[in-house]
C-alpha cells in the first residue's frame, strides 16, 4: 500500500479516509489514478478533483448512501457503484444488528484486495459483465435455522463467500484457536479465496502452466472433498513446515496455490508500504552495511523476486520485533522453507506473465 497526501493541504491521509483531518475536504480513492483525491462540489452528484486537472467524479452509491465505501467513478463512467463495490452481490441482512458494521469490515478488506489486484494488472471483471468467468461476492450470515448448514467461507468459480460471523474479532479469534492458526484476518480470508479465482483464470487455461502448477503443487485432480476430510481428520504431514507455507497448504494442491497466492499479496502490500514510508533496512549479518530506503518498485511483478524476498527476509524481523516491543504477537508468524519460497516463486512468475490475462507465445502454443 502507498502513502497518501491530502492534495489539497498536504496532510497525511489514510488509504480508508473520507476527509482530510486538518483541512476537511472530502476525500475518495480515485481508482483510474491510483490516488488518494480531495473534492470539491459541483452539483449533487458530480465533484471536481483539482488532482485530476478539475475531472469530475461521482461518489460511489456506497459511499454516498451506505457509509461503507470511499470511493469515486469517473463521471462517465455508467455504473452507480465503484469498481469494488459492484463485485459485492450479496450483502448481510442490515436489519440485524451489527450486520452493518460487519459489511463496512468485510469492504475494507476488499478494497485493499481489490487495490493490490490493480496494482499488479491482474484482470478484474464483475459478475454482471461477465455471467461466466466474472468475479464476485457474497458476504453471508448463518441460517437463524440450527438445523441448516452453516455458511461455509470459500470459492465457487468465480463466486466468493464470506461468512459474515468472521468481521467479529472475537468470533474470528475463536475460530483460529480452535483450529491451530497462527493467522486469520479478513483480508487473509479475502486474498486466499482469491487465489482460486486466479487459479482458474490463469492456470486451469493453459497446458503450459498447469504442467509447471503440477510439477511444484501437486495434482489438483486428487479428490479434494477426500483430501479436507483426511485433513482435519489427521492434522498436516509431520514435515509440512519443509514443504508448504502453512499447515492448511499441505490439504490439497488447490489449497497450497491458494495460500501461497495469499502469502505474495501479504509479501508485496507489505513491502510497497514499507518502501513508500522510506525504510531501511539492515541486513542479517552485524558486519553488512545497512541497505538505503527501499526503492518504490521493489514489490513489482517486474522485480526480480530474489531482490523482493531479501527486503521481506529483513522487513519480518523488523515487523515481529515491533510487535513484540508491543507485547503483541508476531505481525507475520511463519518460517518460510526453501520449498515454499520457491512456490512463492511461481506466483511471481504467473502474474508477471499475466499482464491483464493476456498468454504468452508459450500458452498460445501448448494452451
Amino acid at each position: 500500500m502507498r502513502i497518501f497526501h491530502c492534495d489539497h493541504c498536504d496532510h497525511l491521509v489514510f488509504f480508508e479516509n473520507t476527509a482530510c483531518v486538518r483541512c476537511g475536504h472530502l476525500l475518495a480513492f480515485l481508482p483510474d489514478l491510483g490516488e488518494i483525491g480531495s473534492l470539491e462540489r459541483v452539483d449533487d452528484l458530480r465533484w471536481r478533483s483539482p488532482l485530476a486537472h478539475d475531472a469530475t467524479y461521482r461518489l460511489c452509491r456506497n459511499y454516498r448512501e451506505e457509509n461503507v465505501c470511499n470511493w469515486a467513478l469517473a463521471d462517465a463512467d455508467t455504473h452507480e457503484r465503484c469498481l469494488s463495490c459492484r463485485l459485492t452481490r450479496v450483502v448481510p441482512d442490515l436489519g440485524r444488528q451489527g450486520n452493518r458494521e460487519a459489511w463496512y469490515r468485510l469492504e475494507v478488506a476488499k478494497r485493499r484486495l481489490v487495490y493490490t489486484l490493480l496494482a499488479l494488472q491482474l484482470p478484474i471483471v464483475d459478475r454482471d459483465d461477465d455471467p461466466v468467468g466474472g468475479l464476485a461476492f457474497e458476504f453471508l450470515a448463518d441460517p437463524d435455522d440450527p438445523s441448516l448448514p452453516p455458511t461455509i467461507t470459500g470459492h465457487e468459480h468465480g463466486v466468493i463467500r464470506i461468512n459474515v460471523a468472521e468481521a467479529d474479532a472475537s468470533e474470528r479469534e475463536r475460530r483460529r484457536a480452535s483450529l491451530h492458526e497462527p493467522y486469520r484476518t479478513l483480508l487473509g480470508h479475502v486474498r486466499h479465496e482469491i487465489g482460486h479465482y486466479y487459479w482458474e483464470r490463469l492456470i486451469a487455461p493453459s497446458a503450459y502452466r498447469l504442467q509447471t502448477f503440477r510439477a511444484v503443487f501437486g495434482d489438483e485432480r486428487e479428490d479434494y472433498a477426500a483430501a479436507l476430510q483426511r485433513h482435519y481428520a489427521e492434522g498436516p504431514p509431520a514435515d509440512w513446515t519443509a514443504r508448504f507455507v502453512s499447515a492448511y497448504a499441505s490439504a490439497h494442491a488447490w489449497e497450497d496455490w491458494a495460500e501461497t497466492w495469499a502469502h505474495y499479496l501479504h509479501i508485496t502490500d507489505t513491502v510497497e508500504t514499507a518502501a513508500a514510508c522510506g525504510v531501511s533496512i539492515r541486513p542479517g549479518r552485524r558486519n553488512e552495511p545497512s541497505m538505503k530506503a527501499l526503492p518504490a518498485d521493489v514489490a513489482t511483478p517486474n522485480t526480480p523476486f530474489e531482490r523482493m524476498m531479501a527486503a521481506w527476509y529483513s522487513l519480518t524481523y523488523v515487523l515481529n520485533n515491533l510487535n513484540r516491543g508491543l507485547g503483541l504477537p508476531d505481525g507475520y508468524p511463519f518460517v518460510l522453507s526453501p520449498a515454499a519460497v520457491e512456490k512463492l516463486r511461481v506466483v511471481h512468475e504467473v502474474i508477471a506473465g499475466a499482464q491483464n490475462s493476456a498468454m504468452t507465445a508459450d500458452d498460445r502454443t501448448l494452451g
